[in-house]
C-alpha cells in the first residue's frame, strides 16, 4: 500500500484480470445500488467470513453422494418395524 497525499487513508490498486469478475462489478453498478467499485466489494467483504473455514470437507449435493453405489441393485424403500421386544 502506498500514502495518498490527498487523504489519511493508505490507497490500494486492484487489478481485475478476469472478464466475468468486471462484468459481475458493472452489473452491480449498474443497479445502482452502489456508489463505485470500492462499494461492491466492500459489501461483498462483509458478506463473506473473513476466515475460510479450511478444515471443513467441500459439500456434495445427494445426487454425488450416493453416485459410488449407482449400480449395485441396492433397496432404499423403508419397511415396516414392529419394533423390539423391551422388558419393563
Amino acid at each position: 500500500m502506498k500514502e495518498n497525499s490527498f487523504a489519511k487513508h493508505p490507497t490500494m490498486t486492484i487489478e481485475i484480470t478476469r472478464p466475468e469478475v468486471e462484468a459481475l462489478i458493472n452489473q452491480r453498478l449498474q443497479s445502482g445500488a452502489f456508489k463505485d467499485a470500492e462499494d461492491v466489494i466492500l459489501q461483498a467483504l462483509q458478506s463473506t467470513p473473513a476466515t475460510p473455514r479450511m478444515d471443513a470437507p467441500p459439500t456434495k449435493d445427494i445426487v454425488e453422494l450416493f453416485a459410488p453405489l449407482r449400480g449395485l441393485n441396492l433397496d432404499f424403500n423403508r419397511h415396516a418395524s414392529n419394533g423390539r421386544p423391551v422388558d419393563i
